[in-house]
């Protein structure tokens, strides 16, 4: 769209974004200037606060759930969507619990003394504006501003317009708790979702906005990371591969596959595809298949494969199975070549979140942890154990499956950058 064909409603949405940024870039010096001690005590009130103000969040959430079902919203993503009072309270200890953590602001990483008696060192520092670009879950509003606050940072939130009145409700709160704390409301704002368009000036706001995060679908990722100007942190999604070893304890095995899942199916850690080992005795390579049918899970893979030892009701597989994230209860299952197959089969089809091995060799467990390249391995876990909380680090960003500066759970010292501090006695170079 040219300037000349921009209409007056476009050119308002965009002004309303770019004003929020501008109000972000002029507060985000007060909020990296706070100590631990007020970011704390914000926090600790945010998490109180959620849970009194609980009834008008669940009302606002309960329009949202029900403009979604109106609207054909599939059952995981429904899921991904729903509050009720035990997922508040869970969001609520996610402030909780980053207020326990250590305030990484002014960490010293490294540093020494020159030959000149100039002192250096590398600290972290705040980096800035951080733009989240997200869909569906409302819990990662108040994710985002709880870390971005507890790392110094100011949080531009865009969610999905699914989310939109449980959002609003969210961050009127945590703006109240930052009024009521002497802080300007815009230390989290919420930019309009009634058009994709507001994405695109959201990520394109290049000096207001220091740092970019999409959380959410490969399709929604691509798409800002590709269309960004501003430095974009690259999340991604999640076909999660779980590979049972011949020398596999079958029981724990089967434990791990059925948790990985069906524990929260519509996570970005959810198992995707079942590996089996082909040398795994047929009525163990059948255990594997009908525990999870048993489970509720939709089965597939290469019917005559996995008929050769027994397996029933397996939908048939294409070439899109084994690349697919699923987020419902439906899984793929491939029969491999020992663990050097599973690790081919996730080289060619992984995208790089969490790949996990069921086995008792020594051998193939270090082969398995040194030749898969992924954010995560799992020797002998489930792979919901990808998680900034389950890490300690709090209630996380996202989950990076890039290679710069994050990758993995990403959780406060993530969300920093890192300056140089040089202090001498009036030392001149030569």
């Amino acid at each position: 769209m040219t300037d000349a064909t921009v209409t007056p409603d476009r050119a308002a949405e965009r002004e309303e974004v770019l004003a929020m940024a501008r109000a972000a870039k002029e507060v985000a010096p007060v909020v990296a200037a706070l100590g631990a001690p007020a970011k704390n005590a914000l926090l600790l009130a945010a998490a109180g606060a959620l849970v009194e103000r609980a009834a008008e969040i669940l009302a606002a959430n309960a329009g949202d759930v029900e403009a979604g079902r109106a609207a054909g919203m599939g059952g995981a993503l429904v899921d991904r969507l729903l509050l009720d009072e035990s997922r508040l309270a869970g969001i609520a200890g996610g402030l909780r619990l980053v207020a326990g953590l250590a305030d990484p602001v002014g960490q010293v990483l490294r540093g020494h003394t020159m030959d000149n008696g100039i002192r250096m060192r590398q600290v972290r520092v705040p980096l800035g504006v951080m733009g989240m670009v997200y869909e569906a879950r409302p819990n990662v509003t108040v994710d985002a501003f709880g870390l971005a606050l507890k790392s110094g940072n100011v949080a531009l939130l865009r969610g999905s317009s699914s989310a939109r009145r449980s959002n609003e409700a969210l961050v009127t709160v945590l703006q109240d708790v930052a009024e009521q704390h002497g802080l300007p409301r815009e230390i989290v704002q919420l930019v309009p979702s009634a058009s994709h368009d507001s994405v695109q000036d959201l990520i394109t706001a290049r000096g207001l906005v220091d740092v970019i995060i999409p959380r959410g679908s490969s399709r929604l990722i691509e798409s800002v990371v590709t269309g960004a100007t501003v430095p974009a942190i690259e999340t991604g999604s999640g076909n999660c591969h779980f590979y049972v070893d011949a020398a596999a304890d079958l029981d724990s095995a089967i434990a791990m596959l059925i948790n990985g899942k069906t524990r929260r199916c519509s996570v970005c850690n959810a198992t995707e595809t079942a590996l089996l080992d082909a040398a795994l005795p047929a009525p163990d390579k059948l255990r594997v298949v009908r525990a999870l049918q048993e489970a509720g899970v939709t089965v597939h893979g290469d019917v005559d494969t996995l008929a050769a030892f027994g397996a029933e009701g397996v939908v048939p597989a294409t070439e899109e199975d084994w690349a697919e994230e699923y987020l419902s209860l439906d899984i793929a299952v491939a029969e491999v070549d020992g663990v050097e197959g599973a690790i081919d089969h996730i080289a060619r089809y992984s995208t790089g979140h969490t790949e996990a091995i069921a086995s008792r060799d020594a051998e193939t467990l270090a082969r398995f942890a040194n030749a898969v390249d992924s954010a995560a391995v799992m020797l002998n876990a489930s792979t919901a154990f990808t998680d900034g909380e389950q890490y300690g680090f709090g209630a996380e960003i996202g989950i990076s499956t890039q290679k710069l500066h994050a990758r993995g759970p990403m959780g406060l010292p993530e969300l920093t950058s890192t300056k140089w501090i040089l202090e001498g006695q009036g030392q001149t170079r030569p």
